[in-house]
C-alpha cells in the first residue's frame, strides 16, 4: 500500500473540490491509495466526489471510504470505480459491513491493541488490512485513538497476521523505520492536507517510504 492519503476538508477550508485537488496532487506526488474521510460533507456530495475521483485517478490507485459504508454503496451502484471502505472500532462491526460490501471489496480496519488485532484476524469478515495507531497525537480526527508511539506500533506489526497500516499523526521521519518493521504503508491526513504544496508533500512521503527495504 505504501503511502496513502486520506481526505479532510478541514484542513483546507472550501468546498469538495478542494479534496478533489488534494487527491491529484498527492497521486502525482507518488501516493498510491486515497481514502475520502470526510466527516462533515453531506452525504450526496461525498458521493459525488467519489464519482469525480473515479473518473480522474490512474487506474492503480485504490480508492476507499472511510466509515460511510452507504456512500461507498451509493457511488458503486452509480458505477464508480471505488475499491472500499475503512471502518474504526465504534462504527458498523466488520461482519455486518462485509455482509453489505460484497467479498471482493477492500475491507479497512482500526486496531490499537493485541486484542483488538486478533479480533481482526479472528472475524469472519475476512478483514483486507488493520490500521495500528495512533502513531502520535493527531488533530484531524476527533475521537483519535490515544497515541501508542512508534516502538510500540512497530511491536504490534510485528504480532499481526494481517497487513498492517500506520495511522495518526504520521510523517516522512517516520516511514523507513516503519517499512522496516514490516508495515505495509501509512495513511496520513494533516501531513499532505494541510500543507502548501500537497503533491510536494506527497513526493517526500513517497521518497522516505522507498529509502528503506521491506521486510
Amino acid at each position: 500500500m505504501a503511502a496513502e492519503l486520506a481526505t479532510e476538508q478541514s484542513h483546507r477550508p472550501g468546498s469538495f473540490i478542494t479534496a478533489f485537488l488534494d487527491a491529484l496532487d498527492a497521486v502525482d506526488g507518488g501516493v498510491i491509495s486515497v481514502q475520502l474521510r470526510e466527516k462533515t460533507t453531506p452525504a450526496r456530495q461525498q458521493v459525488e466526489l467519489l464519482e469525480a475521483l473515479s473518473a480522474a485517478l490512474p487506474a492503480h490507485v485504490t480508492l476507499l471510504v472511510n466509515d460511510r459504508v452507504d456512500v461507498y454503496l451509493a457511488a458503486r451502484h452509480r458505477g464508480a470505480r471505488v475499491h472500499g471502505v475503512h471502518v474504526g472500532q465504534s462504527d458498523l462491526d466488520a461482519v455486518d459491513v462485509r455482509r453489505l460490501i460484497g467479498p471482493e471489496a477492500v475491507l479497512g480496519l482500526s486496531a490499537a491493541t493485541p486484542d483488538q488485532l486478533a479480533a481482526a484476524e479472528a472475524s469472519t469478515a475476512n478483514v483486507t488490512y488493520v490500521g495500528i495507531g495512533a502513531l502520535r497525537t493527531t488533530f484531524s480526527k476527533a475521537d483519535a485513538p490515544a497515541p501508542i508511539g512508534a516502538e510500540r506500533l512497530a511491536q504490534l506489526a510485528v504480532t499481526a497476521a494481517l497487513p498492517s497500516v500506520a495511522i495518526g499523526g504520521v510523517v516522512p521521519d517516520d516511514l523507513p523505520d516503519l517499512r522496516t518493521a514490516g508495515l505495509a504503508g501509512a495513511a496520513v491526513v494533516s501531513w499532505i492536507c494541510a500543507a502548501e504544496d500537497p503533491q510536494r508533500a506527497a513526493a517526500e512521503l513517497a521518497q522516505a517510504w522507498r529509502s528503506a527495504p521491506a521486510r
